[in-house]
């Protein structure tokens, strides 16, 4: 069903960005807040819109593999991983060309770009014909939407429109793999899992500490309102959960047993428990392998100081 505010008219999507507005943007990951990226004043108001460090870098969304060498520097290592895994939630963090601004990286010498797995992403993206940068489509450093209604719940009057593509497939941001001066290196876990790029390149899986050179690094992000706590098991869980109810604390436990499942529903879970006005939650970590590890990485930050 379409969001009050929210349209499938694709056409109408292109038109506003193409006239320099900010859309709400479905991806397989994460609702996008949108803009093209060479558009100065429309990507400035990305930043102010979401309230969103100007040293924070941004993903260039694009329509095609073939624009990868327009906006980043390839090396071999990032084409094998271009052409196994983009489509899809992968994003390559690689050396810019001249044509990147500085507004999307930050001042930085590098770029991330990422070609999304949505078909309603890419028929906006192959009609713009150009790079859009396309931040999560909420305020910075809280739950990232996973549907049109969180973003018009979120942002409201202050986007253009919000496209409605549905619910995100995968439901956690892009797996961010940074490809440069001969090395690889995993930033940030996502539904591309280390098994996967450890198939196709040699990759060196513990670099991912230091300088938020891409986007996601931070230590406290992805945090709702609630209080998150974190335990290992599901019966530490409910005990959590018996233990602050009993104290006057509304609490509520997150948990799926199925580490794809839990991907998808948890940004729902999260903004579902702010919502009903819960002020704890009590989140089982799944297991540190696959997609698992993303969830993981997602709750550590959103467990985070959350003061900001």
């Amino acid at each position: 069903m379409t969001s009050t505010g929210a349209t499938h008219d694709v056409s109408r999507a292109v038109d506003v960005l193409r006239h320099g507005g900010i859309i709400g943007l479905p991806t397989e990951t994460v609702y996008g807040l949108a803009a093209v990226a060479t558009n100065s004043s429309a990507v400035e108001r990305i930043y102010r819109v979401k309230g969103r460090p100007r040293s924070h870098p941004l993903i260039v969304h694009l329509g095609s593999v073939e624009q990868l060498d327009t906006w980043g520097v390839l090396d071999d290592n990032a084409r094998l991983l271009a052409a196994r895994f983009m489509p899809g939630p992968l994003t390559l963090l690689v050396k810019r060309t001249p044509l990147v601004p500085d507004w999307v990286t930050g001042g930085r010498d590098t770029v991330a770009l990422r070609v999304p797995g949505h078909p309603v992403a890419l028929e906006v993206l192959r009609a713009v014909d150009t790079g859009v940068v396309a931040p999560s489509a909420n305020r910075f450093g809280r739950v990232s939407p996973t549907t049109a209604e969180h973003v018009l719940s979120d942002l409201g009057d202050d986007v253009d429109l919000v496209l409605d593509g549905g619910p995100c497939e995968v439901g956690v941001e892009s797996t961010i793999v940074e490809c440069t001066d001969g090395e690889v290196r995993i930033l940030r876990h996502g539904a591309v899992t280390d098994d996967d790029v450890l198939a196709i390149v040699s990759v060196d899986i513990t670099g991912d500490s230091g300088e938020s050179r891409a986007p996601g690094m931070l230590k406290s992000h992805y945090a709702p309102r609630a209080r998150v706590v974190l335990v290992e098991s599901l019966r530490s869980a409910e005990e959590e959960v018996r233990r602050a109810s009993a104290a006057g604390t509304k609490a509520t436990l997150v948990h799926h047993d199925d580490a794809r499942e839990y991907a998808e529903a948890l940004y729902s879970d999260m903004r579902r428990a702010d919502a009903e006005g819960f002020s704890l939650i009590v989140a089982v970590l799944p297991v540190d392998t696959g997609l698992g590890r993303a969830v993981r990485d997602r709750l550590f930050k959103a467990a985070a100081d959350q003061s900001a």
